[in-house]
């Protein structure tokens, strides 16, 4: 099975990881709606036996219940897979999401998430946000020194600009950048790929499938459906006018994988893996059923003419234009 080394760590993983995000359950502000705890243990062990050797996480997930979750699935497992786990979003006694970047803080969430995950080292700390701003160097700093401590093997973000990068990457080298990465949110691809590629730094996308809108079992009736507290009822992709042409988008790659036995979701990460900047992608699973929809890609890739035609259909139906407020 084909793996790739992230960035300038000694990890070589394979072209897929577990996304936790879901995972985290309900009642905090980014919910994806009540989320069954044996359900996310088993999607995670049958990842883990279909050959997945990287989960993602973050401490913010249904407020530190996603590294529990992850804690648990791991239990008895011999063959244990690399963690990777966020820190700066935190949260107050009242569930209150709170932005911290400041070295106490983030030391704290750090003890907290090795609690939590019951593990000695985490394999991956990322910065979940460059938030606030003005404190960036500070979080790095902390991060380097937590490396360094031995609590953390390698140091990433997630969500940084190149300018936020070029920051930082002078206090302690970058292992890995996660940004935001689809066929319906390509924008990585015009300054953070390239930085990435001239830097040596790793890619780890998220939202390949747009948050399930690429998965191929997207409808309008299931997204009216979506329950009250799953954020993505708030999105603009899961509303018109950009909802069409995103299920238009869901469509087009259901044919493409249609030739190949594939789903549209495999299609869709397919894409995202075929750019020579990304080394893995996350893929979100709240279900071990829903493995089969996405698991294919780890080997399947779009040849050049299937691209050049992906391209094409893009072109071809580009999305809304913003409509201004009179």
């Amino acid at each position: 099975m084909e793996k790739r080394r992230l960035g300038n760590s000694d990890m070589w993983i394979t072209p897929l990881g577990i996304g936790c995000w879901a995972m985290g359950g309900p009642g905090w502000a980014f919910s994806w709606g009540p989320q069954d705890d044996n359900d996310s243990i088993r999607a995670i062990r049958a990842a883990l036996d279909a050959g997945i050797n990287w989960i993602d996480t973050a401490a913010v997930y249904g407020l530190g219940h996603a590294e529990e979750v992850v804690a648990k699935a791991l239990e008895g497992v011999t063959n244990k897979p690399y963690i990777f786990t966020k820190c700066e979003r935190n949260w107050n006694e009242k569930g209150e999401i709170v932005k911290s970047l400041k070295r106490q803080d983030i030391r704290k969430e750090c003890e907290n998430s090795l609690r939590r995950l019951k593990v000695d080292v985490i394999d991956l700390y990322q910065i979940h946000w460059p938030e606030p701003e003005e404190d960036i160097e500070e979080g790095w700093e902390t991060l380097a020194e937590l490396q360094r401590e031995g609590k953390v093997r390698w140091i990433g973000v997630s969500n940084f600009s190149v300018e936020q990068m070029e920051r930082i990457r002078k206090i302690a080298p970058i292992t890995s950048v996660q940004p935001p990465y689809s066929i319906i949110s390509p924008e990585a691809e015009q300054s953070i790929f390239p930085y990435a590629l001239q830097h040596g730094i790793g890619v780890i996308v998220y939202s390949p499938m747009k948050s399930g809108l690429l998965s191929g079992a997207m409808t309008r009736e299931r997204i009216a459906n979506l329950p009250p507290d799953d954020w993505r009822r708030r999105s603009p992709h899961f509303q018109e006018p950009l909802l069409s042409r995103n299920l238009k988008i869901a469509e087009f790659l259901k044919q493409i994988g249609a030739r190949h036995g594939r789903t549209a979701g495999e299609v869709a990460i397919a894409w995202t893996l075929r750019h020579p900047a990304v080394t893995g992608a996350i893929v979100g699973l709240r279900r071990p059923e829903q493995l089969q929809g996405v698991i294919g890609a780890m080997e399947f890739r779009l040849s050049e003419e299937e691209i050049a035609e992906i391209d094409r259909f893009l072109k071809d139906n580009p999305p809304p234009a913003p409509t201004r407020a009179l």
